[in-house]
């Protein structure tokens, strides 16, 4: 699929430089006729509007004749009442021919306009009425065409080149500009491969018990209630990994649920951390808490709430031998910081630009002894993203691991 896009960009890109060059290329050319056209004009009308007496001088003089009047080679022929040619005048170097006039002039009275091209002698010409007689002007256009023959064919040459230089640019350009297509299209291939894994996981569970059930149809409730509550087990994980499936692709479509109102950061933080310290003591992990009161924020809630939970419980999960976990709660300027740290093994530097991706677990051995999905920190960064904030994670040996997301402070008091 990205090959075929990216021999798309190329195929449209080339088409759309090939149009631009044939435009610029026509009018270049045309321009260039258009010029040929007025400069033999301008020496036709020029010479016709020669007097009688300068044209006597060049007669006489040949050293005169010798030197161009004009850069297009013309010459004149004066015509007897009687249609038959008086005079010949030619400024050029070379000599036309009486039957060459005769011809061109036969071929010019043929027209009813005033000027015109006569095709077989590649002449142009301009006829006019004077006080010396009907005057009729020829412009040789032999090197106009060996001119023009000379641009196209240099317009061509620099066409085939600037083609070849516009190829080799546009397949450049299509691998840099969908580069962050292909990435996202793996990613989301790996999105559905993980996630139809995690789905399985609990679906073969729940099938197996249901099968163990139907095996012992003369059983009790009571009896069977061990398979009845890991098939119950199953379905709470199943339905909290959907949850957040949906939740993620809410974001995705820019349209996730979001109830915005303005409310107590300081006070949700404390309604978060005190259910937790329970669970921290269970698995022997110490909480420090530094809140500052007195921090508003304008956003959603239960986002917020959410956020603060996948942060202390990624926390309390991963505290290491320590098992302690510090959160600290702080305005600074017109941001609201809040950190989160534990005293765990700390990550791998590699890990760290990937602990946002989707089912990205560093420990892919202790994926379903730890618990969750690795959709955690995934949801973490699009909430704090729709509240246009920030989040950020280090890790250091003696440090810990420690996540700040930063926040634009809320105005007014909690509504």
């Amino acid at each position: 699929m990205i090959k075929k896009l990216r021999r798309k960009f190329v195929l449209i890109n080339m088409i759309l430089v090939t149009i631009v060059m044939c435009i610029v290329m026509g009018m270049l050319i045309t321009t260039r006729v258009h010029a040929f056209h007025q400069e033999s004009d301008r020496a036709m009308r020029r010479i016709i509007q020669m007097r009688q007496f300068d044209m006597h001088r060049l007669d006489l003089d040949p050293e005169k004749r010798r030197q161009p009047v004009n850069s297009t080679p013309v010459f004149l022929v004066i015509l007897n009442e009687d249609g038959t040619i008086e005079t010949i005048v030619s400024p050029e170097s070379s000599e036309v021919t009486e039957a060459l006039a005769q011809e061109a002039v036969k071929g010019a009275m043929l027209s009813d306009n005033e000027e015109g091209f006569l095709s077989d002698l590649r002449l142009r010409f301009l006829k006019q009425q004077t006080p010396d007689g009907q005057k009729i002007a020829f412009a040789d256009t032999v090197q106009e065409t060996r001119a023009l023959r000379e641009l196209i064919l240099t317009c061509v040459l620099g066409f085939m080149l600037a083609l070849l230089c516009f190829l080799i640019i546009s397949i450049f350009l299509a691998r840099f500009a969908l580069r962050p297509v292909e990435a996202a299209w793996e990613q989301q291939n790996q999105f559905i491969a993980d996630a139809s894994h995690e789905l399985k996981t609990p679906l073969t569970v729940i099938l197996a018990n249901l099968r163990i059930l139907l095996s012992h149809t003369d059983s009790t409730i009571a009896a069977e209630k061990k398979w009845l509550e890991n098939t119950q087990a199953e379905a709470s994980r199943m339905k909290e990994l959907v949850e957040n499936l949906m939740f993620l692709a809410r974001s995705d479509a820019n349209s996730p649920p979001f109830k915005k109102t303005t409310f107590s950061l300081s006070d949700l933080a404390w309604s978060c951390l005190l259910p937790f310290e329970p669970v921290a003591f269970e698995q022997g992990v110490s909480i420090t808490e530094e809140i500052t009161d007195g921090l508003y924020l304008t956003g959603d809630c239960s986002q917020i709430k959410q956020l603060f939970i996948i942060l202390l419980d990624n926390a309390c999960k991963y505290a290491g031998n320590e098992k302690s976990v510090s959160v600290s709660l702080k305005k600074e300027s017109d941001r609201i910081l809040l950190k989160v740290r534990n005293s765990g093994t700390p990550i791998a530097q590699k890990d760290l630009p990937h602990l946002f991706e989707r089912f990205y677990r560093t420990d892919k051995s202790r994926a379903r002894t730890a618990g969750g999905y690795g959709l955690g920190l995934a949801i973490a960064q699009t909430i704090v993203k729709n509240h246009r904030g920030k989040i950020m994670v280090t890790s250091e040996e003696y440090t810990g691991t420690t996540f700040t997301v930063t926040l634009p402070a809320g105005k007014g008091t909690a509504e």
